[in-house]
């Protein structure tokens, strides 16, 4: 679809695709109030809007749970795909095969992610498919119940439960050992970092993975639980402040920065993140500055939150395969079906 941008005198709530930030918006919200999966929703709205998408150059996936009800909620405009528990990442790498010109955001939760659909997110991650990977992380499963899901913390003690006996999965431990080129951890109840993050992770070419801390009010509502929303904010430690730069901005920095200088990472597009140092001279390109930073944070019970790492020169899924200009799924029969004397030269060397 094409639509004409804004002209001058056009209303200042368009956007250069000419779009309202209702253009973006979804149905309303039948997730429990104060959720903060309905914070995501509403900051994958804004960045959206903010960047100038079209809704249909993004395609919305996800699996089974509450999260995975969260793309209703944003992008009515966007082809999406709801599919089995924890097979969100081979139905997302089916329809960027037969589409690589879109962009994919799925929408998973731990219990999706990190328990049933832990091989498909690895070999998803491993493979660097093309797509912002948002993991809405409550520590229960919060559809049925409020069982303990694979990210609960050891020890953590729910009503109807018990005693989680066992050490969590760190998502985004997971991701980067699995050679993740973006990794990112945020806070719902942090909006600004959120909606900057995305704007990154849709900026990237490859796996963007977000593991965002989202609190279950109705089940893991403790204030002494690592995924409520009190701990969240007594808790976070930011790693760095981010704001995103759009492409026709950019700005390079070619020195090593000190303490409290600027830092930006170049994303594949042309387009930065800006990071500034507090009281850690943090690179996020480095894997190894990474993964000391998440076993640091698992040993003090620290919320990490920000850029975590991020590599961008290595190709996507899709850059490694010899595919034809036109996507996939819109080649017609003639363009797949070799030519009468094609087949007739096939056939003589056959028989």
């Amino acid at each position: 679809m094409t639509e004409a941008l804004p002209m001058a005198g056009a209303p200042a709530n368009l956007n250069l695709a000419g779009l309202t930030k209702n253009d973006y918006r979804g149905a309303p919200s039948t997730l429990c109030q104060g959720c903060g999966h309905n914070s995501i929703s509403n900051q994958i709205i804004s960045a959206l809007y903010e960047m100038d998408t079209r809704p249909e150059e993004v395609v919305k996936f996800s699996g089974i749970g509450c999260s995975s009800k969260s793309p209703t909620y944003f992008l009515n405009r966007s082809f999406g795909f709801n599919g089995l528990h924890g097979r969100m990442p081979s139905v997302a790498t089916g329809a960027l095969f037969a589409n690589a010109k879109v962009k994919g955001i799925g929408i998973s939760g731990d219990g999706d992610t990190a328990s049933i659909g832990m091989g498909q997110f690895k070999h998803a991650v491993r493979r660097n498919l093309n797509m912002v990977y948002i993991v809405e992380n409550n520590g229960v499963y919060g559809l049925t119940k409020g069982q303990f899901s694979a990210t609960s913390e050891k020890g953590l003690e729910l009503k109807k439960q018990g005693t989680n006996p066992y050490m969590p999965i760190d998502i985004c431990m997971e991701a980067l050992i699995s050679n993740a080129t973006f990794v990112a951890r945020s806070f719902a109840g942090n909006p600004r970092q959120v909606k900057e993050l995305l704007k990154a992770a849709l900026s990237h070419h490859g796996i963007a993975v977000l593991d965002i801390i989202s609190p279950c009010v109705t089940f893991n509502n403790q204030s002494n639980a690592f995924h409520s929303y009190t701990w969240g904010k007594d808790h976070e430690e930011p790693l760095h402040d981010i704001t995103y730069i759009a492409p026709r901005n950019e700005i390079m920095l070619e020195r090593e920065l000190e303490q409290g200088e600027v830092r930006e990472v170049e994303l594949h597009d042309g387009s930065t993140v800006i990071l500034k140092n507090l009281d850690k001279d943090y690179n996020p390109t480095s894997r190894w500055d990474a993964l000391r930073i998440l076993e640091e944070a698992q040993r003090n019970d620290w919320l990490v939150t920000g850029l975590i790492y991020v590599e961008t020169d290595r190709p996507a899924l899709t850059d490694i395969y010899n595919l034809v200009d036109t996507p996939l799924n819109r080649l017609t029969e003639a363009d797949l079906r070799p030519d009468a004397a094609s087949l007739e030269k096939i056939n003589g060397l056959m028989f």
